[in-house]
């Protein structure tokens, strides 16, 4: 249990370093919709519909165009209609939705490589007590 919890505390903080990464840095500031959106494309091979990914994400189908509006100005996915349902339209990957899904890898390895090396507090508090027993000894 305190290990899945000590995980889970990784997790977290990895998520976080890697969002400020994210904010500070030159490329575009995703929304948490924005970013579910473009990773679920990005991520999952299968083909994506607005309809399906609105499905998938248990979110309205204007919220799915709205992030899709932003994700298309900023050239990381785009729009086609569908050849086969001319009422559907595909969401598809861009050279430049490649190349910022690289960096957030690149920035979220960073991130959890600092992650692993910070001491956990309970880590600090062991090594308190050791020092403590050391030091009335």
């Amino acid at each position: 249990m305190v290990q899945t919890a000590e995980k889970t505390e990784d997790l977290v903080r990895t998520l976080r370093d890697t969002i400020v990464s994210l904010v500070r840095g030159a490329g575009p500031d995703l929304s948490a919709r924005q970013l579910a959106v473009f990773l679920t494309c990005y991520l999952d091979e299968s083909g994506h519909t607005v309809r399906g990914l609105a499905a998938s994400l248990n979110v309205s189908k204007p919220a799915i165009t709205r992030a899709l509006d932003r994700l298309g100005e900023l050239d990381l996915t785009r729009r086609k209609v569908d050849p086969l349902d001319r009422r559907s339209v595909l969401v598809q990957r861009t050279p430049k939705g490649a190349a910022y899904l690289k960096e957030i890898r690149s920035v979220m390895g960073d991130a959890a490589h600092e992650t692993s090396k910070k001491p956990r507090q309970e880590d600090k508090t062991a090594t308190v007590r050791k020092l403590r027993r050391v030091a009335a000894a």
